[in-house]
Formats: C-alpha cells, structure tokens, sequence
C-alpha cells in the first residue's frame, strides 16, 4: 500500500447515536458481549445510525435501524425513515423476517434507546417469535458489533464530510453501499469473502432457529 501510494481511511469526528431511556420491562442482556453464532438466524444485533443532512437541503437527520447477524455479519433487515418513531425498528425487524422466512427463536439484541424498550416493538418480537436482549443502559460496548457496522458505513460513505448534500442522494448511496457490504465487500469476519458469500459457502444448509 505504502509503494502504491495508498492510505486507509481513518474517521476522526464521534457522534453520539444513542438516547437510551428506561424500559418498562427488564431486558436480560442474552449476548454479554459474545457476538457470534454457530449458524444464521440464531442471533442479530440492531441499532439506529444517524445519517446527516445538509442545511442547504433542510438540514436534520434520516435514521437507519439495522438487523445484523452475528453468524455472518450480513444485514438482514433494515430501514430508512425521517424519523424515529417505533414504525423505523419493526419496519426493519419485518424485513428481516421476509429475507430469513422466520425469526422463530431467533435473539435480537439492541440498546435501551425508546423504540426498543416500547412495548409496539416487544409486541412484534412475540409475534414473530423473537427473543430480546439488551445492554446496558449508557454501554456501547454491550452492542459494539452493531456501532462497529454503523461506523464502518459512515467511515466509507460520509468521510469526512459534514453531511449527506440531500436525502436523495443520502438514500441512494446507503442503499448502494449496502447491496455492496452484503454481497461483494470482504470482510475479515468471513475468511475476506461477503457476507452473503460466507453464508453460502458455509451455511447453505444451515438457516435454521435458534434451539
């Protein structure tokens, strides 16, 4: 890299994600730090990723909620909105659902932000079978491999740029650059092949429940 001239990318600017807020109900932590799994769709992390835009386009923010397997790193379900309401999380919890077939004792673990702990949101994990965990309150660690994701997609997208010029172009190129982590991106994670690759390598016969 050095003779070619080439540099990684190093972010420098740190942006608080997460408001966390007390949950009606107690949430054990299922994971305490073990994010991996022994085949797809036994465990997920999610999060919510801030996603700036610029003041000359009306400024504030879009939001990205994300369902993460820990077997492969593959985002499996996910959803962009202008805002934060419930609807964002379980719009991506139901993706999720539709790309595996089922979620049926499958663990999802996120932080203590409001949508989370809302009781909307515990409703559809019981529907479709999910159980919930959660770190910590005020933890980043205890959900690191989804702030990991979220860093890695700004880091190659925004840079060191303030924000995303529109919402448009926002969109388009989150958009763009999942399909390109799911399916082409390697990651060391996985043997340096996609996440989507590694599954089917290793795992295509092997998209059971959690027992």
């Amino acid at each position: 890299m050095r003779a070619a001239g080439i540099a990684g990318y190093v972010k420098r600017r740190k942006v608080r994600t997460t408001v966390p807020e007390p949950a009606d109900q107690v949430v054990p932590d299922l994971l305490q730090r073990d994010f991996t799994a022994q085949a797809p769709n036994q465990r997920y992390v999610g999060d919510i990723a801030y996603l700036p835009i610029s003041p000359a386009a009306g400024g504030g923010n879009l939001y990205l909620a994300t369902v993460i397997d820990c077997y492969s790193r593959r985002l499996v379900g996910w959803a962009i909105a202008d805002h934060m309401r419930t609807e964002l999380v379980t719009d991506a919890l139901k993706a999720a659902a539709a790309t595996r077939g089922s979620l049926t004792g499958a663990v999802f673990h996120s932080d203590h932000g409001s949508v989370y702990t809302s009781k909307a949101y515990a409703d559809l994990c019981t529907a479709l079978g999910v159980r919930q965990s959660m770190g910590a309150v005020g933890t980043s660690a205890d959900n690191a491999l989804a702030e990991s994701f979220n860093a890695t997609l700004k880091r190659e997208v925004l840079q060191d740029a303030a924000c995303w010029p529109d919402e448009a172009t926002c969109r388009r190129e989150v958009f763009r650059w999942i399909l390109r982590y799911n399916n082409r991106r390697r990651h060391s994670w996985c043997d340096y092949t996609s996440p989507v690759g590694y599954e089917n390598s290793t795992a295509a016969t092997t998209l059971t429940t959690a027992a």
